[in-house]
C-alpha cells in the first residue's frame, strides 16, 4: 500500500501546488492563531478548494469550540480534522459526532511511559499522530521541529494505524522509515525556510528521499484513509 504523506502548514498557493505535484496525499491547513502557519478561513476556503479532489483536506486545530467546528464545516468543508490539543477521548468523539468527519488526534511522545495514552483513543479516533512534545518555553504543540527517540515505537501493536510527525526532513526521513514503521507521515517544519514559510524545492526533495527510501512499512487495506 502507498504510504499517506501529509505536508502539513500550507498557506499559499504556490507551496500548495508544489506539495500535491511532488505526490502528497493529504494537504494541512492549521488555524491557530498562535502558529507562524495560522490561516484564516476564507484563505483557507480558497486553499481548500484549489486542493479539491487532488488531496485530502486536513485543518489542524487545538481545542476548538463548537462555534468553530460549525463555521469550518460550512465554509471550508474539510475531508479531515486534527486535533493537536488536550482533546479528551470524549471530546473527540464530540467532535466527529457533531462535524461528521473523520477525525486524527494528535498525541505528545517522547518516553515509553508516554505510549500509555494510547490506548483510551483507539477506536475513537480515526488515526492516531505521534508528535514530539513541545520544547520548554514554545506555545506550539506541533511544528516546533524535534523528533522523538522513535525506537521506544518499536513495542507498538503492528495493527495500530498512526502516522509520525515531529521533526521529519529530507534528511532522516529514510531512518523513520525504518524504524518506526508508520502508515504515514507528517511533514512541516523541516520543509520551511523560514517558520512558517514552505520551500517548495525542500517539499520537492522531500519526496525524492522517500522515493528512494526502502519500503518499510506494511499496511492492510482497511487501512486506507477514507
Amino acid at each position: 500500500m502507498t504510504l499517506d504523506v501529509k505536508i502539513c502548514g500550507l498557506s499559499t498557493a504556490e507551496t500548495l501546488e508544489a506539495a500535491i505535484a511532488a505526490g502528497a496525499s493529504h494537504v494541512g491547513f492549521v488555524h491557530f492563531a498562535p502558529s507562524p502557519r495560522h490561516v484564516e478561513l476564507p484563505a483557507m476556503k480558497v486553499l481548500r478548494e484549489r486542493a479539491a479532489d487532488r488531496a485530502r483536506v486536513v485543518v489542524v486545530l487545538v481545542d476548538p469550540d463548537d462555534g468553530l467546528l460549525d463555521r469550518l464545516v460550512a465554509e471550508v468543508r474539510p475531508d479531515w480534522l486534527q486535533l493537536h490539543g488536550k482533546e479528551t477521548p470524549e471530546r473527540v468523539a464530540a467532535v466527529k459526532a457533531r462535524t461528521g468527519l473523520p477525525v486524527m488526534k494528535a498525541l505528545s511522545v517522547s518516553a515509553p511511559e508516554d505510549l500509555s495514552a494510547l490506548q483510551a483513543y483507539r477506536g475513537v479516533a480515526d488515526r492516531l499522530l505521534l508528535d514530539s512534545k513541545r520544547p520548554k518555553g514554545s506555545v506550539l504543540p506541533g511544528g516546533n521541529g524535534v523528533s522523538f527517540d522513535w525506537r521506544i515505537l518499536s513495542e507498538l501493536d503492528p495493527g495500530l494505524d498512526y502516522v509520525l510527525s515531529g521533526g521529519l526532513h529530507v534528511g532522516n526521513v529514510a531512518e523513520a522509515l525504518r524504524i518506526a514503521r508508520p502508515r504515514g507521515l507528517d511533514a512541516s517544519s523541516g520543509l520551511e525556510s523560514a517558520p512558517g514559510v514552505k520551500d517548495p524545492a525542500r517539499i520537492r526533495s522531500f519526496f525524492d528521499a522517500l522515493a528512494r527510501a526502502p519500503v518499510a512499512h506494511a499496511a492492510p487495506e482497511e487501512a486506507l484513509s477514507p
